[in-house]
């Protein structure tokens, strides 16, 4: 369906065919719709949750502008928009009939989104979350590393990494929409988690990374459970899969993180991670 130049599709190889070289042509400030974009395309429409996902493009003139995709029950997230691209999009989702939970975008973006949709709806809306986009610059890894040794994660750490996926979901208040054991089997199979061992042998922490895709790889998530916090692990964690995508070729290392943990924001830094741009999450009522 189009209004305003906004075309509204739930099938993400239409999508990819109109927007696909415009998320490509920002690796960085796309990095989530060119990650689940490309789950939905390889894995299908229920990769993300049971419900069918929604995607959206903003064609002007036969050049896209902006695009938005939406995986139920999860916020929309919004590629940047102007303040009058996002009111157009906010007033032709409602009169679709669409019922938000919230928005995710850059912070200029979902601010005015929020700002409108609460305009033409009613709704209100609350800030929930200030996040960081950053980009590693030059990997500078912690000095000395903790003790223990990293390795990729195998079929045999299947619980260990659905236990640690479901408790890394609650502790960020995400909504998980399929069991832990599907994340980690997914993982597995592309190689894309990395655990840090002590000496011993016992898994203390782990990071994980998305595929490579338009040359960008982002680490998520990063998890260590709370009787091995504080150790270093998790810097060392993180250091190893930058290392790592970046001999796999990464042309740019991506990682978000939440502005209100100063401990994290300040450990990426340390690594070598730069500020990209601030993000922001609304809920609405």
């Amino acid at each position: 369906m189009r209004s305003d130049g906004w075309h509204i599709t739930d099938d993400v190889h239409d999508f990819l065919d109109h927007a696909g070289d415009f998320l490509r042509s920002r690796p960085d400030l796309h990095t989530v719709p060119l990650t689940v974009t490309e789950g939905l395309r390889t894995r299908g429409a229920d990769a993300y949750g049971p419900r069918a996902p929604v995607f959206g493009f903003l064609d002007r003139g036969g050049e896209i502008r902006g695009a938005f995709f939406r995986t139920p029950p999860r916020h929309p997230f919004l590629t940047p928009l102007t303040a009058a691209d996002a009111d157009t999009l906010a007033a032709h989702l409602a009169r679709l009939g669409h019922r938000l939970s919230g928005v995710r975008a850059d912070h200029d973006t979902a601010t005015a989104f929020a700002d409108a949709w609460t305009r033409r709806t009613g709704a209100t809306a609350r800030l929930h979350e200030r996040e960081r986009l950053y980009r590693l610059a030059h990997l500078t890894p912690p000095d000395p590393l903790p003790a223990g040794r990293s390795r990729i994660a195998g079929p045999q750490d299947r619980a260990q990494l659905a236990r640690w996926h479901d408790e890394f979901m609650t502790a960020v208040g995400e909504i998980a929409t399929s069991p832990g054991t599907t994340w980690a089997d997914t993982r597995i199979a592309q190689g894309g988690v990395t655990l840090w061992e002590s000496p011993d042998g016992t898994p203390v922490a782990m990071a994980g990374t998305t595929p490579m895709i338009a040359g960008q790889v982002r680490v998520a998530p990063v998890y260590i459970p709370e009787p091995f916090r504080g150790r270093g692990y998790a810097g060392a964690a993180t250091a190893e899969v930058s290392r790592a995508a970046l001999a796999a070729g990464a042309e740019q290392v991506l990682l978000f993180t939440d502005l209100a943990n100063a401990t994290s924001n300040a450990l990426y830094q340390r690594l070598g991670y730069r500020p990209v741009t601030d993000f922001a999450v609304y809920d609405f009522s």
